[in-house]
């Protein structure tokens, strides 16, 4: 009798299951969110279900917003540098250097960037990997997709790529990914459309993991900057001397539009030797006294990475400090 009933009770179960619909319906109500599925179903072929679903269990972070309106760029450069700038992440990224020095020069040697470039970005980005955040990626993208008006159309882009991106490429599910309050992940912090669009899987296993495969994150990073147009063997940035009756040059962009033969004749002259039709501009810096610099194509380049100047600088600077440490000169 034990037998029937418990085959009368797995019967009733299975007519249960039967009637149940295949997957419970997201019961997500914002209007924004229900356009973004649609859209994602409409153009890119996703399962409109499942983006909601994944969005469901999305959660809205106040202290991503916090944190979103006090960017470190905002500060002066003189306050802006000792964060990055610092006996110990020189040291740290002499040490990270060293330990993975075959990898990141048979890197840098077939990519053309430096070696102590690739290992300012990790330094600067997330300390040589100590700090890569602690948000979910999801979280983040869609708190600023949805919450944050100044810049929704950008991380709306942003999670749009991260659902393209799926569980396949990535070293984890989109729903356990960790990163920064802007959704940046891995060593070299990067946002999903750049996965999508400069990251390499360089040990070949089919995924890109920008956590736990130094080749992956070393090469990823060497191709960014590549791809965005790194120029070999080329310099970055040089000290200028103002003369006493320089012009004054509004600059608009970081990209060199002028020429060193031109900024030396309004009055800026390079410490350094440099080709006279190289492209340049002028970047004056507030450190404890004013700075003014001579920066080319490359340090437009580091720019694309992060758009404000002190970022750029802040990279070289260390580049240069990590370079002097490993080899022996010291910083």
């Amino acid at each position: 009798m034990n037998r029937i009933r418990r085959f009368a009770v797995r019967a009733s179960c299975a007519w249960i299951v039967a009637l149940m619909p295949a997957t419970a319906l997201p019961e997500i109500t914002d209007p924004q969110v229900l356009s973004f599925a649609a859209e994602l179903a409409r153009n890119d072929g996703l399962s409109e279900q499942h983006v909601l679903a994944t969005l469901e269990e999305a959660k809205v972070q106040q202290s991503i917003l916090d944190a979103i309106a006090r960017p470190a760029e905002a500060k002066p450069w003189k306050d802006y540098r000792p964060i990055f700038i610092s006996d110990r992440r020189i040291d740290d990224g002499v040490i990270f250097y060293r330990t993975h020095r075959e990898l990141i020069d048979r890197i840098s040697g077939e990519f053309g960037v430096p070696a102590a470039i690739i290992v300012a970005i990790i330094g600067v980005e997330t300390n040589y990997g100590r700090n890569t955040g602690r948000y979910r990626v999801l979280d983040a993208l869609y708190t600023l997709a949805f919450h944050y008006p100044p810049r929704s159309a950008y991380f709306r882009g942003e999670l749009r790529q991260l659902m393209l991106l799926g569980d396949d490429r990535l070293a984890f599910p989109v729903d356990q990914l960790k990163g920064s309050y802007a959704g940046a992940m891995g060593l070299g912090q990067f946002m999903p459309t750049s996965i999508a669009n400069w990251a390499r899987d360089y040990d070949g296993d089919g995924r890109i993991d920008l956590w736990n495969s130094y080749p992956d994150i070393i090469a990823s990073i060497a191709n960014y900057f590549v791809e965005h147009g790194w120029e070999r063997d080329a310099p970055v940035t040089v000290r200028a001397v103002r003369d006493a009756g320089a012009r004054t040059i509004e600059r608009t962009s970081l990209e060199p539009l002028l020429t060193v033969q031109q900024l030396e004749a309004w009055g800026y002259a390079p410490t350094a030797p440099v080709e006279a039709e190289r492209a340049a501009t002028l970047l004056t810096l507030d450190g404890a006294e004013q700075e003014d610099w001579m920066i080319f194509r490359n340090f437009y380049v580091i720019s694309r990475y992060n758009r404000s100047p002190l970022y750029s600088m802040a990279v070289w600077q260390l580049s240069e400090a990590i370079a002097r440490g490993a080899s022996g000169e010291g910083s």
